[in-house]
């Protein structure tokens, strides 16, 4: 069995196989396990690469976890909160935190678009903007949604489906709030509430898919870095076995399964023989975000409460910023010190991407200041950490070009695509190990669709994946043993 890659979904498989009694070799490009869930280091601090909470409702995932990681996970109260034009809104969303922030002149102007929007509903909803606009008016979209969402994916709303609004927007929303608190929606609106606490490993995320790396090669399998996948060679319509490069040359691996966690639009540049013209085409067709982290370390401690902070004032290229001390204490290793990690949304070749760790280390040094959240002069050393193809985008053609490979990647019976970029599917780390689990148990006789593993609940969600998998189908030996 191979496994192309050692994030959370290649390393679950590679997991469960290998307790099956398989001999799994794991081949990863990279020389750290964890994909974009891993911890990075840097003279002893320790961070992420965007903040991954441990909270699932999928029950063979946490029994993973807590099978994996055990004693080594601790409490952690969760606070989150959005700044927008100098001012903090509670994440969630409070009705009077709201109003108070963004003044009475405005909230007025909200409500009046909203209430237009709802009675003269846009009749076409393709793209981000009309959605958002019909369910929360267009001053509302204006003012609060559309900068941080063309920060993030850096294209316009108009170009976003409206398929990934529908996912990741939920029941908390500035207008509901603002609705209920003036009384103008007749009907009590339920304002969903997110945990208050989670579970997170004592050393960041990174610590998990580090402990099974190591339960991996204790049970004879091989987790190998450094081994880049070039080509996956099929014969006869199946896979036969796959050519990597490392340090010390090519390599073959032969293989009569292959779990593959890369990207799309990689995984069909490497099939051989090459694929149609057509299904290139479409593959080359799908885009994806890229990202990095500037970690700075600052001489200071308690610069506020909140785990992240979301930053939706235009001026400032940051996305999102982290607090490490708040995460774990055990990754700050320096008393009296403070890690941030603040995240920028870009694209592999652009100006952020090709700016020096200096100039990039000086620009969140800067922003940290303009944005009024620590006082000039604290910060002390930082680095750069760039993670490309972090999110998949949804853009209007994505789901037709997803479509079109789809149509010659499935019929491989022994190739299986699993987790966020497996998929093209914006998923989060739990449903990034479902699918993972699915294509295991489905290899064992099951017949889970894997494409139909949900992302539209996250950490709040009132879904629950009630049976996964039968009884018959589930290994015994998993049964006692999967969210950023």
């Amino acid at each position: 069995m191979v496994v192309v890659g050692a994030g959370p979904a290649g390393l679950t498989a590679a997991y469960l196989l290998a307790q099956s009694g398989h001999a799994v070799t794991v081949l990863e490009g990279d020389t750290i396990v964890g994909g974009i869930s891993r911890t990075a280091q840097y003279k002893g601090y320790r961070f992420d690469i965007g903040g991954h909470r441990f909270f699932t409702k999928i029950q063979p995932v946490e029994d993973l976890w807590n099978e994996i990681l055990g004693d080594d996970f601790i409490s952690v109260p969760r606070m989150s909160r959005i700044h927008y034009d100098g001012k903090y809104f509670d994440y969630p969303l409070k009705a009077m935190n709201a109003l108070s922030g963004l003044g009475i002149v405005n909230a007025i102007r909200i409500v009046l678009s909203y209430l237009k929007a709802h009675f003269r509903p846009s009749p076409i909803e393709d793209n981000f903007e009309q959605w958002v606009t019909n369910r929360f008016g267009k001053r509302l979209y204006e003012i609060f949604f559309r900068t941080y969402t063309e920060k993030v994916w850096g294209i316009p709303c108009t170009e976003i489906r409206a398929e990934w609004a529908a996912q990741r927007i939920q029941g908390l929303s500035l207008a509901r709030a603002i609705l209920n608190a003036t009384a103008l929606q007749r009907r009590s609106v339920h304002i969903k509430s997110l945990i208050n606490e989670f579970r997170y490993p004592r050393l960041g995320p990174g610590q998990m898919w580090e402990v099974c790396t190591d339960r991996l090669r204790e049970m004879g399998s091989e987790v190998l870095l450094g081994h880049y996948v070039r080509n996956i060679h099929t014969t006869e319509g199946a896979v036969v076995g796959v050519d990597v490069e490392t340090s010390d040359g090519p390599q073959f691996f032969a293989a009569d399964h292959v779990i593959s966690t890369t990207d799309v639009r990689s995984l069909v540049r490497a099939l051989e023989p090459a694929v149609p013209a057509a299904v290139r085409t479409a593959a080359e067709g799908l885009r994806y975000r890229d990202f990095l982290v500037v970690a700075l370390i600052l001489e200071t401690e308690n610069l506020f409460p909140d785990n992240w902070i979301y930053i939706h004032t235009p001026g400032v290229q940051v996305g999102r910023i982290q607090n490490f001390n708040n995460w774990s204490a055990a990754m700050v290793p320096t008393a009296g010190h403070t890690c941030l990690g603040l995240e920028y949304f870009c694209f592999e070749g652009d100006g952020l991407w090709e700016s020096s760790d200096e100039e990039l280390v000086a620009l969140a040094a800067r922003e940290l200041e303009q944005l009024g959240l620590v006082p000039p002069g604290l910060v002390r050393d930082g680095t750069v950490i760039r993670m490309p193809k972090a999110y998949p985008i949804y853009d209007a053609e994505y789901r037709e070009h997803l479509d079109r490979v789809r149509e010659w990647i499935d019929p491989i019976p022994n190739l299986h695509t699993v987790g966020r970029n497996g998929m093209h599917k914006y998923n989060n780390q739990d449903h990034s190990m479902l699918t993972a689990m699915m294509a295991v148990w489905n290899m064992q006789g099951a017949s889970h669709d894997i494409w139909a593993v949900n992302t539209d609940f996250e950490y709040h969600e009132e879904q629950r994946l009630e049976s996964p998998v039968p009884a018959t189908a589930e290994p015994a030996d998993t049964a006692d043993r999967m969210a950023s």
